[in-house]
């Protein structure tokens, strides 16, 4: 497609040229970070998978032990025990760069607790409670962890997506147009330097 809006002159013609080189450049590189940004997806995503699959894991080694501890305990004991809990985790939300995308860090903070931090006397519950506990705190801390690698995963996809949209935008549409109309005016500039030429010489044969 030629871009009617530019006029047939030298001038428009380097001007487009640099465009086009420009836009040229811009494609490339652009290339080049979805490239990087694809890399960087799939590393996260084996990161994801290895999380995931500890998380799911872990999941039942927490349910387990919580079935030993009930059994043991009883459903009220179990319940005595974590209501006992006096600090409850916290959780601090900052952000990193990853390749140019903001994706955020999640800070836990006493999520993973010692004995005698978990509020409950130690001498009068079992240490099924104790493992229960451990169980869960564990769990909790993959699941934070599953949790800012997954949004991080999703921040990507979003980025890549973005950027396969400018570089198709350049392959199929701009650069596509800069060169017609650029061969446009080259063919029009032609067709003038040859009329000109006529009319010359029709003027010196009179």
């Amino acid at each position: 497609m030629v871009l009617v809006q530019y006029k047939p002159t030298r001038s428009v013609l380097l001007q487009l040229r640099r465009t086009r080189r420009t836009a040229e450049r811009g494609h490339k590189l652009l290339k080049l970070k979805q490239d990087a940004l694809i890399v960087e997806f799939f590393r996260v995503l084996e990161r994801a998978k290895a999380v995931r699959s500890n998380l799911v894991e872990k999941y039942k080694v927490a349910e387990a032990r919580i079935a030993i501890a009930r059994a043991i305990e009883g459903s009220i004991g179990v319940k005595s025990a974590a209501f006992a809990l006096t600090e409850a985790p916290s959780l601090e939300l900052k952000t990193k760069n990853v390749m140019g995308i903001i994706v955020p860090k999640i800070d836990a903070k006493a999520v993973r607790k010692r004995i005698d931090q978990r509020g409950y006397g130690i001498i009068g519950t079992s240490p099924r409670i104790d493992e229960a506990a451990e169980a869960y705190e564990n769990l909790v801390e993959d699941v934070i962890t599953a949790a800012e690698i997954e949004t991080t995963m999703r921040r990507l996809i979003e980025e890549i997506e973005k950027v396969k949209r400018r570089v198709n935008a350049l392959e199929y549409r701009v650069i596509p147009e800069l060169k017609a109309t650029e061969a446009f005016i080259r063919q029009r500039l032609e067709e003038m330097e040859r009329d000109n030429f006529m009319r010359l010489k029709r003027f010196k044969s009179t």
